[in-house]
């Protein structure tokens, strides 16, 4: 591929996910955006967005029925850029409270319900603490703010892999961070330039391959 082509960043269409919003914001962010649910296109993506929103069973249901877990599964372990938004974090878990359902497993931990007394969903603004320095939030101020819609969180048991941190009456992991895969809680596509900002750091970790 030319230096100056734009690389192809595909976005898996599970039915679960922010689809529109993701595309625009990696095609400002300077790459061609591809929304499918082809496995094979899956296989062959230089980059590779999950995104997602609902219900952690009915997405896991809707990957297997698509063929696309194993097609995941391989990319992930082919070392190429992954980064999982809402729900494309919490599915790496091994499990989740919510249905007692199984998760992909690449992750160890368990997906769980934001404690009661809280409003729920978490819907808005809050800040993230990043807990080390990484090229995907590059440029970006420490306790910025991202938009968070959520009802469950990630609670990854090796702590060394939780790259952001967030406060919402429990303070949970806002950003997982291991290898080739990044993911995050809140919806960098609905948090202005900041999370324009994820995205192109992202395009170009794709771009140098």
């Amino acid at each position: 591929m030319a230096a100056s082509a734009k690389p192809d960043v595909v976005i898996i269409d599970y039915e679960s996910g922010n689809l529109r919003s993701v595309a625009r914001a990696v095609a400002k962010a300077g790459a061609t955006p591809v929304v499918t649910s082809d496995p094979a296109r899956v296989a062959d993506a230089p980059g590779l967005i999950v995104p997602g929103q609902g219900s952690g069973p009915s997405a896991m249901r809707a990957l297997q029925a698509r063929g696309l877990v194993q097609p995941l599964l391989d990319y992930i372990a082919g070392g190429r850029p992954y980064l999982g938004v809402c729900l494309g974090l919490q599915l790496l878990l091994d499990a989740t409270d919510e249905g007692d359902a199984d998760c992909l497993g690449l992750a160890p931990g368990r997906v769980r319900r934001l404690p009661d007394g809280l409003k729920v969903p978490h819907m808005g603004w809050n800040t993230v603490r990043f807990q080390r320095e990484h090229p995907l939030w590059d440029g970006i101020a420490q306790d910025s703010h991202f938009y968070f819609v959520h009802s469950y969180y990630a609670d990854p048991e090796e702590r060394a892999h939780v790259a952001g941190l967030t406060d919402y009456g429990v303070e949970f992991c806002s950003i997982y961070a291991r290898d080739n895969v990044v993911a995050t809680q809140f919806h960098p596509e609905k948090s202005g330039d900041n999370g324009l900002r994820i995205y192109a750091n992202f395009v170009r970790q794709v771009s140098a391959g």
